[in-house]
């Protein structure tokens, strides 16, 4: 038989899920404490509300809390070499590069991007379905095949990929020299972050996309429009290719 205590908890059990429906699946365990508190007059332990919402799988819609993720330990960490300087006196002297997420349909997709300090234009991309090793190594080598003699500093901050021995030794194959951010210092790679704020501001939002191809496209349309046509103050009323050009 069971005792009394469980049949009062099926009881509230019964009552969470009125309420959880009532309310569109937004109370938390503490709300529903309250609810319950009040709907039935009697004294009642937010733990036992909180472990009893988890045994009938109810859960707020809202403020969901997000993952904890075991950071893993850097194999390689660069020094901040860059240190803010984001201006270059000529092209190939200095990259920044970072990944940044977007998404069509229900699905995510992720860009790389490297962006050269001297004109501030993206020399590389590439735009993946996953955000991993293959997807910045291939970002690096497309903007390693434009080199002659030059050897440009690189910047990241210390994700995953950048801090990979892999990674150290493809760019130290390229004589390109590593620089990394500092921790929890985004401002140390603003140029990168600048244009994926850009980007985002004037295309991604602007649009629904429902297929990888027609991000694709649209990732591919507005970096060359941002490479080619779009005009900046600070490089004297020119768009970064043609300021490339005039430094050639």
């Amino acid at each position: 038989m069971p005792s009394p205590r469980e049949i009062q908890n099926k009881e509230l059990i019964k009552e969470m899920k009125a309420l959880h429906e009532k309310a569109d699946e937004t109370f938390g365990y503490r709300q529903m404490t309250l609810q319950l508190k009040r709907k039935l007059e009697k004294k009642l332990n937010h733990k036992r509300i909180y472990r009893l919402m988890k045994v009938a799988g109810l859960r707020s819609v809202i403020r969901v809390k997000k993952k904890q993720y075991k950071r893993s330990t850097p194999q390689h960490v660069a020094e901040n070499i860059l240190n803010r300087q984001f201006t270059a006196e000529k092209p190939y002297e200095k990259w920044v590069t970072d990944v940044t997420e977007l998404k069509y349909g229900q699905k995510k997709a992720y860009l790389s991007a490297i962006r050269d300090l001297y004109d501030g234009s993206i020399i590389s991309y590439v735009l993946g379905h996953a955000n991993n090793n293959p997807l910045v190594f291939q970002t690096l080598a497309q903007a390693t095949a434009l080199l002659n003699d030059e050897c440009p500093l690189i910047h990241s901050d210390r994700g995953f990929q950048y801090t990979s021995k892999v990674y150290k030794h493809k760019v130290e194959a390229a004589g390109m020299t590593q620089s990394m951010s500092r921790v929890g210092r985004c401002i140390d790679n603003a140029p990168i972050e600048s244009f994926f704020g850009t980007l985002k501001c004037e295309k991604y939002y602007l649009h629904t996309y429902k297929t990888f191809e027609e991000l694709s496209k649209a990732m591919e349309e507005y970096i060359y429009f941002y490479n080619h046509e779009r005009y900046q103050k600070r490089l004297n009323g020119l768009s970064p290719m043609e300021y490339r050009a005039k430094a050639v």
